[in-house]
């Protein structure tokens, strides 16, 4: 087994889930570069990292997720930073939206509970370490238009993390929130000029935020924050302070 720590970071094929994982290897961790539809991206990604691996897991499939943590204990045998970072979005009004979208959304962040209970009990209570990073949303604070599960889902997030830092007092295992605002990702590159104009009248630093200035407070707080716990780190320019 690699000396080397280990950092689970999921919905890493791309986005900011591949800049936390660029990054997080750049600070010395062998990094798990989790995957679902995306599988040949994540791949590829793993294939440029030192000692990284890819790994294939639909996160709302409890089977899988154990499946995914029985792969990451076989093959690097320790788990000392899990990074939730895939989400879905399923976008409509309220009275428009289709059962079926919401459920998509709170299936996931049920999957993401789930892996993180895993994490937990698998590796980082009997390591007596570890550090957990959830990628939340600044829309779990302040709303957004046509994205009512999505919403939820980041502000459960953060729920999650204020709540995990309570439960794991006393131990060296910190949870905390990073929390970005608009970031150059696939998602903000499609919208129309309009949109995006309306978007940037609202951020005071006028301009989106990059993936890699995300990842960047992630691997703080995988490496060096440790007095942060129960946190959430906005990332967003200024759009809302917390």
């Amino acid at each position: 087994m690699s000396e080397r720590p280990v950092a689970l970071v999921t919905g890493a094929a791309r986005g900011i889930g591949a800049a936390c994982a660029r990054t997080l290897a750049g600070e010395g961790f062998r990094v798990v570069v989790h995957c679902n539809a995306s599988a040949e991206a994540g791949e590829k990604l793993a294939g440029e990292l030192p000692e990284a691996f890819a790994l294939r897991a639909d996160l709302a499939d409890a089977a899988q997720v154990d499946a995914l943590v029985e792969a990451i204990g076989e093959r690097a045998g320790r788990l000392d930073v899990l990074v939730n970072n895939a989400g879905v979005v399923r976008n409509a009004p309220t009275p428009m939206m289709k059962l079926g979208d919401y459920d998509a959304v709170a299936a996931l962040a049920r999957g993401t509970w789930y892996l993180t209970k895993l994490a937990l009990r698998k590796f980082m209570l009997k390591q007596k370490r570890g550090r957990i990073i959830n990628i939340s949303s600044v829309v779990g604070h302040v709303g957004n238009r046509g994205q009512s599960p999505y919403t939820m889902a980041k502000a459960g997030l953060d729920a999650l993390t204020k709540s995990l830092a309570q439960e794991l007092a006393g131990r060296d295992i910190l949870v905390n929130s990073v929390a970005p605002g608009f970031i150059e990702t696939d998602m903000t590159a499609e919208l129309p000029d309009e949109a995006r104009a309306r978007i940037l009248e609202r951020v005071p630093l006028g301009r989106m935020g990059t993936p890699d200035e995300v990842a960047d407070v992630v691997a703080f707080l995988a490496t060096r924050g440790s007095y942060v716990q129960g946190s959430v780190i906005h990332v967003n320019g200024g759009l809302y302070g917390g």
